[in-house]
Protein backbone atom coordinates (compact mmCIF):
# COMPACT_ATOMS: atom_id res chain seq x y z
CA UNK A 1 0.00 0.00 0.00
CA UNK A 2 3.09 2.72 0.74
CA UNK A 3 4.27 2.12 -2.80
CA UNK A 4 0.69 2.22 -4.16
CA UNK A 5 0.79 5.86 -2.01
CA UNK A 6 4.26 7.01 -3.22
CA UNK A 7 3.38 6.41 -6.63
CA UNK A 8 6.87 3.93 -6.94
CA UNK A 9 5.78 0.10 -7.99
CA UNK A 10 8.05 -2.63 -6.50
CA UNK A 11 8.73 -3.80 -9.59
CA UNK A 12 10.47 -0.05 -10.55
CA UNK A 13 12.23 -0.18 -7.44
CA UNK A 14 13.43 -3.47 -8.13
CA UNK A 15 14.47 -2.16 -11.71
CA UNK A 16 16.59 0.68 -9.89
CA UNK A 17 18.08 -1.44 -7.86
CA UNK A 18 19.22 -3.85 -10.38
CA UNK A 19 20.38 -0.69 -12.51
CA UNK A 20 22.21 0.72 -9.91
CA UNK A 21 24.13 -2.50 -9.11
CA UNK A 22 24.54 -2.71 -13.41
CA UNK A 23 26.53 0.27 -12.83
CA UNK A 24 28.66 -0.64 -9.71
CA UNK A 25 29.96 -3.77 -11.70
CA UNK A 26 30.51 -1.82 -14.49
CA UNK A 27 32.22 1.23 -12.61
CA UNK A 28 34.04 -1.55 -10.53
CA UNK A 29 35.41 -3.51 -13.40
CA UNK A 30 36.86 -0.59 -15.16
CA UNK A 31 38.48 0.73 -11.77
CA UNK A 32 40.11 -2.87 -11.63
CA UNK A 33 41.30 -3.35 -15.15
CA UNK A 34 42.46 1.13 -15.47
CA UNK A 35 43.96 -0.06 -11.91
CA UNK A 36 46.31 -3.15 -13.11
CA UNK A 37 47.29 -1.85 -16.56
CA UNK A 38 50.60 -0.39 -14.83
CA UNK A 39 51.99 -3.13 -12.63
CA UNK A 40 50.95 -5.59 -15.75
CA UNK A 41 52.87 -3.54 -17.78
CA UNK A 42 55.76 -4.05 -14.94
CA UNK A 43 55.63 -7.64 -14.88
CA UNK A 44 56.34 -7.44 -18.75
CA UNK A 45 59.86 -6.21 -18.25
CA UNK A 46 62.83 -8.03 -19.42
CA UNK A 47 65.63 -6.30 -17.80
CA UNK A 48 64.11 -3.33 -17.11
CA UNK A 49 62.60 -3.17 -20.66
CA UNK A 50 59.26 -3.69 -22.52
CA UNK A 51 60.01 -6.31 -25.02
CA UNK A 52 57.42 -5.54 -26.95
CA UNK A 53 56.56 -2.65 -29.57
CA UNK A 54 54.09 -0.46 -27.69
CA UNK A 55 53.11 1.55 -30.74
CA UNK A 56 51.40 -2.17 -31.95
CA UNK A 57 50.13 -3.05 -28.93
CA UNK A 58 47.68 -0.13 -28.92
CA UNK A 59 46.60 -1.08 -32.64
CA UNK A 60 46.17 -4.61 -31.36
CA UNK A 61 43.70 -3.26 -28.38
CA UNK A 62 41.93 -1.39 -31.58
CA UNK A 63 41.57 -4.39 -33.78
CA UNK A 64 40.24 -5.98 -30.66
CA UNK A 65 37.70 -3.61 -29.73
CA UNK A 66 36.63 -3.29 -33.18
CA UNK A 67 36.13 -6.73 -33.59
CA UNK A 68 34.44 -7.44 -30.28
CA UNK A 69 31.60 -4.54 -31.87
CA UNK A 70 31.80 -6.42 -34.83
CA UNK A 71 30.56 -9.48 -33.36
CA UNK A 72 28.05 -7.56 -30.93
CA UNK A 73 26.41 -5.80 -33.54
CA UNK A 74 25.83 -9.80 -35.74
CA UNK A 75 24.67 -11.04 -32.48
CA UNK A 76 22.17 -8.15 -31.46
CA UNK A 77 20.42 -8.44 -35.15
CA UNK A 78 22.14 -5.10 -36.53
CA UNK A 79 24.14 -6.24 -39.26
CA UNK A 80 21.93 -5.38 -41.57
CA UNK A 81 23.08 -1.76 -40.72
CA UNK A 82 26.35 -2.56 -42.42
CA UNK A 83 25.15 -3.39 -45.64
CA UNK A 84 23.60 -0.03 -46.30
CA UNK A 85 24.66 3.10 -47.64
CA UNK A 86 27.42 5.03 -45.81
CA UNK A 87 26.63 8.44 -45.10
CA UNK A 88 29.61 10.79 -44.65
CA UNK A 89 28.29 13.44 -42.43
CA UNK A 90 27.61 10.28 -40.13
CA UNK A 91 30.60 8.60 -40.31
CA UNK A 92 33.01 11.65 -40.47
CA UNK A 93 32.65 12.99 -36.79
CA UNK A 94 34.00 9.50 -34.92
CA UNK A 95 37.22 10.35 -36.93
CA UNK A 96 37.62 13.15 -34.58
CA UNK A 97 38.47 11.06 -31.12
CA UNK A 98 40.94 8.97 -32.91
CA UNK A 99 43.04 11.85 -34.33
CA UNK A 100 43.00 13.44 -30.86
CA UNK A 101 43.99 10.18 -28.93
CA UNK A 102 46.54 9.80 -31.19
CA UNK A 103 47.99 13.14 -30.68
CA UNK A 104 48.15 13.09 -27.37
CA UNK A 105 50.15 9.30 -27.86
CA UNK A 106 52.53 11.15 -29.43
CA UNK A 107 52.42 14.33 -26.57
CA UNK A 108 53.45 12.30 -24.11
CA UNK A 109 56.44 10.73 -25.90
CA UNK A 110 57.57 14.45 -26.89
CA UNK A 111 57.03 15.65 -23.12
CA UNK A 112 59.74 13.72 -22.26
CA UNK A 113 62.01 15.74 -23.38
CA UNK A 114 61.25 18.71 -21.53
CA UNK A 115 59.80 17.72 -18.44
CA UNK A 116 60.95 14.57 -15.84
CA UNK A 117 58.17 11.60 -16.12
CA UNK A 118 57.27 12.91 -12.17
CA UNK A 119 56.40 16.16 -13.09
CA UNK A 120 54.30 14.84 -16.04
CA UNK A 121 52.54 12.28 -13.49
CA UNK A 122 51.65 15.06 -11.11
CA UNK A 123 50.44 17.84 -13.65
CA UNK A 124 48.59 15.72 -16.28
CA UNK A 125 46.42 15.72 -12.92
CA UNK A 126 44.88 19.40 -14.23
CA UNK A 127 43.12 16.95 -17.83
CA UNK A 128 39.71 16.68 -14.72
CA UNK A 129 40.04 20.50 -14.42
CA UNK A 130 39.63 20.59 -18.55
CA UNK A 131 37.25 17.65 -18.51
CA UNK A 132 35.04 19.51 -16.60
CA UNK A 133 35.31 23.41 -17.54
CA UNK A 134 34.72 21.19 -21.50
CA UNK A 135 31.84 19.36 -19.77
CA UNK A 136 30.06 22.10 -19.00
CA UNK A 137 30.45 24.74 -21.67
CA UNK A 138 30.23 22.36 -24.66
CA UNK A 139 27.95 20.12 -23.39
CA UNK A 140 25.71 22.84 -21.61
CA UNK A 141 25.85 20.43 -18.48
CA UNK A 142 25.55 23.39 -15.73
CA UNK A 143 27.27 22.06 -12.31
CA UNK A 144 26.48 23.14 -8.38
CA UNK A 145 29.30 24.67 -6.83
CA UNK A 146 29.59 21.67 -4.59
CA UNK A 147 30.14 19.46 -7.61
CA UNK A 148 32.64 21.69 -8.70
CA UNK A 149 34.50 21.47 -5.40
CA UNK A 150 34.25 17.94 -5.29
CA UNK A 151 36.36 17.65 -8.78
CA UNK A 152 38.77 20.43 -7.42
CA UNK A 153 39.32 17.53 -4.37
CA UNK A 154 39.43 14.70 -7.15
CA UNK A 155 41.97 16.33 -9.12
CA UNK A 156 44.06 17.18 -5.40
CA UNK A 157 43.89 13.28 -4.56
CA UNK A 158 45.41 13.09 -7.93
CA UNK A 159 48.09 15.59 -7.25
CA UNK A 160 48.51 13.94 -3.89
CA UNK A 161 48.63 10.64 -4.82
CA UNK A 162 51.22 11.56 -7.42
CA UNK A 163 53.46 13.65 -5.43
CA UNK A 164 53.48 10.82 -2.65
CA UNK A 165 54.68 8.49 -5.23
CA UNK A 166 57.71 10.35 -5.88
CA UNK A 167 61.16 9.05 -5.53
CA UNK A 168 62.15 11.95 -3.54
CA UNK A 169 64.85 10.42 -1.39
CA UNK A 170 68.46 11.46 -0.44
CA UNK A 171 70.51 11.70 -3.97
CA UNK A 172 74.25 10.23 -3.52
CA UNK A 173 77.47 10.40 -5.31
CA UNK A 174 77.01 11.52 -9.00
CA UNK A 175 73.80 12.16 -8.85
CA UNK A 176 74.30 14.99 -6.13
CA UNK A 177 76.13 17.47 -8.19
CA UNK A 178 73.77 17.29 -11.09
CA UNK A 179 70.81 18.75 -8.59
CA UNK A 180 67.86 17.70 -7.95
CA UNK A 181 66.00 15.26 -10.87
CA UNK A 182 62.37 17.26 -11.25
CA UNK A 183 62.37 19.62 -13.64
CA UNK A 184 59.87 21.18 -16.36
CA UNK A 185 61.19 23.59 -18.94
CA UNK A 186 58.21 26.78 -20.36
CA UNK A 187 57.92 24.39 -23.70
CA UNK A 188 57.26 21.22 -21.04
CA UNK A 189 54.42 23.45 -19.05
CA UNK A 190 52.80 24.33 -22.36
CA UNK A 191 52.93 21.11 -24.01
CA UNK A 192 51.35 19.73 -20.51
CA UNK A 193 48.64 22.27 -21.12
CA UNK A 194 47.94 21.50 -24.87
CA UNK A 195 48.12 17.80 -23.32
CA UNK A 196 45.23 18.14 -21.12
CA UNK A 197 43.10 20.42 -22.89
CA UNK A 198 43.16 17.74 -25.46
CA UNK A 199 42.21 15.12 -23.52
CA UNK A 200 39.50 16.33 -21.45
CA UNK A 201 37.98 17.51 -25.31
CA UNK A 202 38.41 14.11 -26.86
CA UNK A 203 36.50 12.43 -24.02
CA UNK A 204 33.53 15.93 -23.97
CA UNK A 205 33.99 15.21 -28.01
CA UNK A 206 33.30 11.31 -27.87
CA UNK A 207 30.28 11.80 -25.30
CA UNK A 208 28.40 14.27 -27.43
CA UNK A 209 28.89 12.25 -31.07
CA UNK A 210 27.47 9.14 -29.06
CA UNK A 211 24.80 10.82 -27.22
CA UNK A 212 23.92 13.07 -30.47
CA UNK A 213 23.34 10.15 -32.96
CA UNK A 214 20.51 7.49 -32.31
CA UNK A 215 22.66 4.58 -33.71
CA UNK A 216 23.20 1.23 -31.76
CA UNK A 217 26.37 1.82 -29.65
CA UNK A 218 28.10 -0.89 -31.46
CA UNK A 219 27.70 0.16 -34.52
CA UNK A 220 29.05 3.53 -33.08
CA UNK A 221 32.68 1.65 -31.72
CA UNK A 222 32.66 0.31 -35.45
CA UNK A 223 32.69 3.87 -36.89
CA UNK A 224 35.14 5.09 -34.10
CA UNK A 225 37.23 1.79 -33.89
CA UNK A 226 38.05 1.80 -37.58
CA UNK A 227 39.40 4.84 -37.62
CA UNK A 228 41.53 4.10 -34.59
CA UNK A 229 43.17 0.97 -36.19
CA UNK A 230 43.42 3.34 -39.23
CA UNK A 231 45.31 6.19 -37.76
CA UNK A 232 47.44 4.04 -35.29
CA UNK A 233 48.19 1.08 -37.54
CA UNK A 234 49.63 4.42 -40.28
CA UNK A 235 51.49 5.84 -36.95
CA UNK A 236 52.85 1.98 -35.78
CA UNK A 237 54.13 0.88 -39.33
CA UNK A 238 55.58 4.11 -40.49
CA UNK A 239 57.34 4.15 -37.32
CA UNK A 240 60.99 4.01 -38.24
CA UNK A 241 62.46 4.51 -34.23
CA UNK A 242 61.05 0.55 -33.48
CA UNK A 243 63.85 -1.82 -33.52
CA UNK A 244 60.97 -4.49 -32.68
CA UNK A 245 58.73 -6.65 -35.23
CA UNK A 246 55.04 -5.48 -34.84
CA UNK A 247 54.52 -8.82 -32.80
CA UNK A 248 57.83 -9.33 -31.29
CA UNK A 249 58.33 -10.08 -27.23
CA UNK A 250 54.28 -11.06 -26.91
CA UNK A 251 53.77 -13.06 -24.15
CA UNK A 252 50.43 -14.15 -21.75
CA UNK A 253 50.34 -11.09 -20.03
CA UNK A 254 50.69 -8.66 -22.93
CA UNK A 255 47.59 -10.30 -24.13
CA UNK A 256 45.93 -10.30 -21.01
CA UNK A 257 46.80 -6.46 -21.30
CA UNK A 258 45.45 -6.02 -24.77
CA UNK A 259 42.08 -7.86 -23.75
CA UNK A 260 41.47 -5.83 -20.25
CA UNK A 261 42.37 -2.06 -21.94
CA UNK A 262 40.12 -3.24 -25.16
CA UNK A 263 37.10 -4.50 -22.52
CA UNK A 264 37.79 -1.38 -20.71
CA UNK A 265 37.34 0.78 -24.18
CA UNK A 266 33.88 -0.72 -24.83
CA UNK A 267 32.99 -0.47 -21.34
CA UNK A 268 33.88 2.96 -21.80
CA UNK A 269 31.47 3.99 -24.31
CA UNK A 270 28.56 2.23 -22.28
CA UNK A 271 29.80 4.99 -19.57
CA UNK A 272 29.89 7.94 -22.35
CA UNK A 273 26.69 6.68 -24.07
CA UNK A 274 24.35 6.07 -20.77
CA UNK A 275 26.80 8.44 -17.82
CA UNK A 276 29.00 11.22 -18.42
CA UNK A 277 32.90 11.64 -19.03
CA UNK A 278 32.70 13.26 -15.31
CA UNK A 279 31.75 9.41 -14.61
CA UNK A 280 35.11 8.26 -16.06
CA UNK A 281 37.35 11.03 -13.93
CA UNK A 282 35.98 9.30 -10.58
CA UNK A 283 37.01 5.74 -12.31
CA UNK A 284 40.42 6.87 -13.54
CA UNK A 285 41.32 8.61 -9.91
CA UNK A 286 39.98 5.65 -7.98
CA UNK A 287 42.27 3.04 -10.57
CA UNK A 288 45.39 5.06 -8.94
CA UNK A 289 44.19 3.91 -5.57
CA UNK A 290 44.27 0.30 -7.09
CA UNK A 291 46.72 0.64 -8.91
CA UNK A 292 49.16 1.18 -5.87
CA UNK A 293 47.41 -1.78 -3.90
CA UNK A 294 48.20 -3.85 -6.81
CA UNK A 295 51.68 -2.40 -7.19
CA UNK A 296 52.37 -3.29 -2.96
CA UNK A 297 50.70 -6.59 -3.51
CA UNK A 298 52.47 -7.91 -6.47
CA UNK A 299 55.91 -5.31 -6.57
CA UNK A 300 56.72 -4.94 -3.06
CA UNK A 301 55.41 -0.80 -3.44
CA UNK A 302 56.00 0.60 0.16
CA UNK A 303 52.64 2.60 1.36
CA UNK A 304 52.89 5.06 3.84
CA UNK A 305 50.17 6.52 6.05
CA UNK A 306 50.16 9.68 3.47
CA UNK A 307 48.62 7.05 0.99
CA UNK A 308 45.15 7.75 3.13
CA UNK A 309 44.80 11.24 2.35
CA UNK A 310 43.80 10.55 -1.32
CA UNK A 311 41.66 7.75 -0.58
CA UNK A 312 39.95 10.20 1.55
CA UNK A 313 39.73 12.76 -0.69
CA UNK A 314 38.50 10.57 -3.22
CA UNK A 315 35.61 9.54 -1.07
CA UNK A 316 34.44 12.70 -0.03
CA UNK A 317 34.41 13.67 -3.31
CA UNK A 318 32.17 11.05 -4.93
CA UNK A 319 30.00 11.96 -2.23
CA UNK A 320 29.83 15.32 -2.71
CA UNK A 321 29.60 15.12 -6.37
CA UNK A 322 26.73 13.01 -6.63
CA UNK A 323 24.65 13.67 -3.48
Amino acid sequence: QSYRDNGVSPAKIRRQWVKRIQWGVLLGLMVLIYGSHAPLITLTKVDGRVPFNPSSCVVMIELAKLLISLVTLVLTGGASALRGPLHLVLVAPYAVPAVLYALNNNLVVLMQAYMDPSSYQVLSNLKIASTALLYSVCLGKRLRPVQWLALGLLMGAGVCHSYSSLDLGELEGDEAEEGPRLHITAWGLLLVLVYCLISGLAAVYTERVLKSQKLPLSLQNIYLYVFGVAINGLSSFSSVASEKSFLEGYSGVVWVIIAGQAANGLLMSVVLKHGSGITRLFVISCSMLVNALLSWATLGLQLTPFFLLPVSMIGLAAYLYYI
